[in-house]
């Protein structure tokens, strides 16, 4: 494994590191001072605009798609670093066009999407214009398994019919939110795994209604993550992508990736918080002595880098196995990284918070809600239970040679 940088990569991590540091960084406070004095929660502040112009003028842009034709071309294990830098800020990703949903969204649509829904919805994702969701989720079954999905999708001559109900459908609240990726089932009887299919919904499609907005430990952050209910939606059958029955091969196609770009983001996260807790125990003193030559403290602070550091190798293995031998072969690295990096965070966010006392769970840090974000990815993109049980049944495959049946 070859996790060396080339010059180029060294130049995009130090462009995009200074970014971070001169003008994302700076501008947290601006942003959600411009939210909260709009009075929406879901307002789109200017300065994220201004924000993305910068990026976009520094060649700082769509940096997640290894497709060259819509994207830089990188490989996971060049994307790794970048999207760690990002994950620093929770507004960092968007800054860069490199955030979810929309990673997730513009993948499936350069993989599996056709010309015209490329040039229709991709295009204006790629270029910024315009935000997506993607409703999979469901409030009246357990979604950790996708074959649960009640949802249909019913074909009725040229078009297809729509009718369900979603939650968590991220970025839906987004006044920039035009269009939705929906999973739902056209053939309920088939087999398990053929039941579902995937279908372009435009927001304003008569029918589709947001019912209410939900909140993450109180915190929303602005993504706009919705509880919506789709009745009698009618959309062009053009509008469904791939063909009927490859939904769950479209969502295992578009999850992989997006949870190593979770875990990425999560590692830049925990160094944040890492790098927080070492410079406010230098500051404050207790019992005669600086908290940061206090034995528990360093204890903290060793820890933490151990635990980082663990969670960045196994990372970008993963990360080098996707781009050598393909996700499907990486599963199991995939399914590691997605259980032990949001663990790992939540760790060291919480001796951060530990360490900075009332003052960590107040909005004077970022730390308070960075635990709370975090907290969510243990349960986003199948939750931790889900992804043991795939490691587990892998795992005693692998050591029994096939003597057991799972």
């Amino acid at each position: 494994m070859d996790f060396g940088f080339t010059p180029r990569m060294t130049q995009l991590q130090d462009q995009v590191r200074q970014f971070m540091d001169e003008i994302v960084l700076p501008n947290e406070a601006v942003y959600h001072q411009q939210v909260a004095a709009s009075g929406d929660r879901y307002f789109h502040p200017p300065v994220m605009e201004e924000m993305k112009a910068q990026a976009k003028a520094a060649g700082l842009w769509n940096l997640f798609l290894p497709d060259s034709e819509w994207g830089a071309g990188l490989t996971n294990v060049e994307y790794a670093p970048l999207a760690e830098l990002m994950g620093r800020s929770h507004i960092g990703s968007e800054v860069f066009n490199c955030s979810a949903p929309d990673t997730g969204n513009m993948e499936v649509l350069a993989r599996y999407g056709s010309p015209e829904q490329q040039q229709d919805w991709l295009v204006p994702l790629l270029n910024g214009e315009i935000r997506s969701c993607f409703s999979m989720t469901e409030p009246e079954v357990a979604s950790s398994d996708a074959s649960n999905i009640q949802s249909r999708i019913e074909r009725d001559g040229d078009e297809y019919v729509i009718n369900g109900r979603k939650w968590w459908t991220s970025g839906a609240g987004r006044d920039r939110c035009t269009i939705s990726i929906f999973m739902g089932k056209t053939d309920p009887d088939g087999p398990p795994y053929q039941q579902q299919s995937m279908i372009l919904v435009p927001l304003d499609t008569p029918g589709v209604k947001v019912e209410r907005g939900l909140s993450v430990f109180g915190y929303d952050g602005g993504e706009g993550h919705m509880e919506m209910t789709f009745t009698d939606v009618h959309v062009p059958a053009s509008n469904l992508l791939q063909n009927e029955g490859d939904g769950f091969r479209i969502a295992q196609g578009r999850l992989g990736p997006g949870r190593i770009h979770h875990c990425m983001r999560t590692i830049g996260m925990a160094e944040r918080a890492l790098e927080l807790m070492c410079r406010r125990v230098a500051q404050r003193r207790a019992f005669g002595k600086e908290l940061a030559r206090q034995g528990v403290i360093q204890e903290w602070i060793a820890e933490s880098r151990c635990d980082i550091e663990q969670a960045r190798l196994l990372t970008m293995k993963a990360a080098w196995m996707m781009d050598t031998v393909g996700n499907k072969a990486a599963k199991a690295e995939i399914a590691m990284i997605k259980i032990i990096a949001p663990n790992m965070a939540l760790r060291v966010i919480d001796r951060a918070i530990q360490a900075h006392g009332g003052m960590g769970v107040s909005q004077d840090t970022p730390l308070a809600a960075a635990y709370a974000g975090i907290r969510t990815l243990r349960l986003a993109d199948g939750p931790d239970e889900v992804h043991k049980m795939s490691l587990a049944k892998q795992e005693l495959r692998r050591q029994l040679a096939g003597d057991i049946d799972l």
